[in-house]
């Protein structure tokens, strides 16, 4: 697996030709099928699924390169949209949740976005320009996959898979030739945008279906109680959202602990540790074992860590949600029976109670085997008949 840094997207703008550097992969002929795989550096959703998609593929012996999709853009868009996201966020929510919206229907922020999809497609096309098959794990590398295949520039087979358990006109194109999902709720959900989409079963680490860590040694190492409930509470990569509102709606169960993932927030980490019944961690490389000692998992997105807990079999609850695809994502989770979204404190503190009275038994809104990986391949396999691929799973 490698990637292509944003310097050879600026020198192929400017120069239309790459000079070899050292970080640059060196292709050799070989009778192995290649895969493009496009995500964004605005959250380990989008990236997390594309590290795992890789990693399996590798193991099936296909070459596979990871580009970011700001890389093919210019360096003013690339940054707006890297470094807005979690102020808008987090401080413009309203606005946000507009945005969200109105990005669903024709009109002038709809053609802004177009602007941006338009403006990668000469990046992306280089990329993919003697890919097999090409995934996109970022909406709008989907869009800039379909706007491609449209103009004549993509002879590779396009898939996207959607990160978000909620669909979007910008997750879906006509013109793609296949929509993965996680769940059969997000396939079904993505009809509404005249699509038919695939449900391929999560894209993360399978450790989280195997933590090395059991329940009462991670517990006694964090110095939680084995009796009472515990709670995992995920603000994913960015510490995004109310997550102080949260951990007092929780504490307002007599007896729960709260373990918060504040991940790069340093600030927010700070700001909980020093509240009872609370362990404030930032980035942990552990979280598979975090899930393994927790009773239900509190997210507000429906990002990386919600997949990761479907995998690992913990309850989730979502409380809070950001805006955007935040509310969007909890309302498809609700409406499948996937994940409750209560609205009030009491009625967050009656799940928990609920969710920890309840023995713990392991859903899979998804298909028995259904991976992700195996869609790709057989796509490759499509271009390459002799290969003979291997499971990467």
């Amino acid at each position: 697996m490698s990637v292509i840094t944003s310097a050879e997207f600026t020198h192929r703008r400017r120069r239309l030709a790459p000079v070899p550097t050292a970080s640059r992969t060196v292709r050799r002929p070989a009778p192995r099928g290649r895969v493009l795989v496009v995500s964004a550096s605005v959250g380990q959703g989008h990236e997390g699924a594309a590290r795992e998609l890789a990693r399996r593929l590798t193991g099936r012996d296909l070459e596979v390169e990871v580009v970011d999709y700001l890389d093919t853009l210019p360096w003013t868009v690339r940054h707006a949209l890297r470094d807005l996201y979690a102020p808008a966020v987090q401080y413009t929510p309203a606005l946000f949740e507009w945005m969200f919206q109105r990005l669903e229907h024709r009109g002038g922020l709809r053609n802004v976005a177009q602007w941006v999809i338009r403006a990668a497609e000469d990046g992306v096309a280089y990329a993919a320009r003697d890919a097999d098959v090409v995934v996109a794990t970022y909406p709008l590398a989907g869009q800039t996959f379909g706007r491609l295949r449209d103009a004549g520039r993509l002879s590779a087979t396009a898939i996207t898979y959607l990160t978000d358990p909620a669909a979007h006109a910008l997750w879906c194109h006509p013109s793609v030739d296949t929509h993965l999902t996680a769940t059969r709720a997000t396939a079904l959900d993505a009809t509404r945008y005249g699509v038919a989409a695939v449900s391929a079963g999560p894209l993360c680490s399978p450790r989280f279906a195997r933590p090395v860590q059991g329940r009462r040694a991670l517990r006694a190492e964090l110095g939680l109680p084995d009796t009472v409930p515990v709670v995992l509470l995920s603000a994913g990569s960015l510490g995004m959202g109310a997550v102080p509102e949260t951990v007092t709606a929780v504490l307002a169960h007599p007896t729960a602990r709260v373990v918060v993932l504040c991940g790069r927030n340093e600030s927010l980490r700070r700001r909980l540790a020093a509240v009872a019944r609370v362990i404030a961690l930032g980035w942990r490389d552990d979280v598979a074992d975090l899930m393994s000692g927790a009773d239900v998992l509190i997210h507000n997105a429906g990002g990386l860590s919600f997949t990761e807990a479907l995998v690992a079999g913990l309850p989730a609850v979502t409380f809070l949600p950001i805006p955007g695809h935040g509310r969007a994502n909890a309302a498809v989770l609700e409406d499948a029976g996937i994940a409750p979204w209560p609205r009030s404190t009491p009625d967050l503190v009656a799940a928990i109670e609920r969710i920890h009275r309840t023995p713990r038994t392991a859903r899979r809104p998804w298909f028995e085997g259904a991976d992700a990986a195996q869609v790709v391949a057989h796509a490759v396999s499509a271009h390459h008949p002799e290969l003979q691929l291997v499971s990467g799973f």
